[in-house]
């Protein structure tokens, strides 16, 4: 696993509650899944097979797939529609 200054300057700028959660997931939850799809609302982004975002609360987490190698990249609010 691997984590971008991006994804670690979004976790410093969460909530607490929310930095908890994500936390929780990411570093706990996250090393003892089987499978990658285990992930919470696991989608791919756009046409592209190594992007993809997971949801945590009302949060998007945004993950690039190489192979064996997981970089955490951002985490974001969802956005209201």
């Amino acid at each position: 696993m691997r984590y971008a200054q991006s994804f670690l300057r979004d976790l410093r700028n969460l909530e607490s509650a929310a930095y908890q959660q994500v936390c929780q997931v990411v570093f706990d939850e996250f090393l003892v899944l089987n499978q990658i799809q285990d992930l919470p609302g696991l989608k791919r982004i756009s046409s592209n097979t190594i992007f993809y975002r997971f949801n945590v609360d009302n949060y998007m987490v945004g993950i690039e797939v190489t192979g064996q190698i997981v970089k955490f990249l951002r985490v974001l609010p969802k956005p209201y529609i």
